[in-house]
C-alpha cells in the first residue's frame, strides 16, 4: 500500500459485501491503477462514514481493482490489499493508521501493544484508540485487529458485530454457536 498527494476529482462507488453495503471513494491520481486513489472505505451508517456529496461523481471504473480485491477477500482468496490510498490525519493518526498495516491478516493485537510498537507512552492510548478510530479505510486499513488487552472487542466504526465477523472471517476468532 502506498500513499499520494495532491488531489482532483472524487469519484465513488458502492458494493454488496458480507457486511452490508460498502461506499468507496477516491481522488483522481496519476500513479493509481484506475487513475483514483482510495480516500474512504466505509459502511454506512457508521460512525464517521462518507457521505456522498453533490460533486462527486459515481463511477465505478476507478475502483476495478479495489473491488477486485475486497471480492477477493471476502471470498477467502486475499489477505493483503495492494491499493494506492490516500489518507489525510495529523501526522500521529497517519503514523498509527501506517501502523495498522503491519497486522498481519489472522492475528490480532492489543491497543497497549500498539502503543508500545509506537512508543506511546500509556497515558496516550486512549488518543492511540481514537487515532484508530478515525481511520477512514476500513477492511483495508485493518483497524478491526485491535482489540482489548483481555480479549474483550473494543470500539470499531462499522459496529462490533462487524468486527467480530471480520476476525472471525480471517480465522482470529473461532465461530460461535448461538
Amino acid at each position: 500500500m502506498t500513499s499520494t498527494t495532491a488531489a482532483a476529482t472524487t469519484s465513488y462507488t458502492t458494493l454488496d459485501s458480507p457486511l452490508g453495503e460498502l461506499l468507496l471513494v477516491g481522488e483522481e491520481s496519476s500513479t493509481a491503477p484506475g487513475g483514483t486513489a482510495l480516500t474512504s472505505l466505509s459502511i454506512p451508517p457508521q460512525r464517521g462514514a462518507g457521505t456522498v456529496q453533490p460533486h462527486w461523481r459515481r463511477d465505478p471504473r476507478p475502483f476495478a481493482e479495489a473491488v477486485r480485491q475486497l471480492r477477493a477477500y471476502f471470498a477467502g482468496e486475499l489477505s493483503c490489499f495492494e491499493l494506492e490510498f490516500r489518507t489525510t490525519g495529523t501526522e500521529f493518526q497517519e503514523r498509527v493508521w501506517r501502523a495498522l498495516d503491519a497486522v498481519p491478516y489472522g492475528t490480532t493485537t492489543t491497543y497497549g501493544r500498539l502503543a508500545e510498537t509506537l512508543g506511546v507512552p500509556r497515558s496516550d492510548v486512549r488518543a492511540l484508540g481514537a487515532a484508530i478510530g478515525a481511520n477512514p479505510l476500513l477492511i483495508v486499513r485493518p483497524c478491526h485487529r485491535v482489540i482489548g488487552a483481555d480479549g474483550s472487542m473494543r470500539g470499531y466504526a462499522a459496529g462490533v458485530v462487524r468486527k467480530v465477523e471480520l476476525l472471525t472471517h480471517e480465522g482470529a476468532l473461532q465461530p460461535t454457536l448461538i
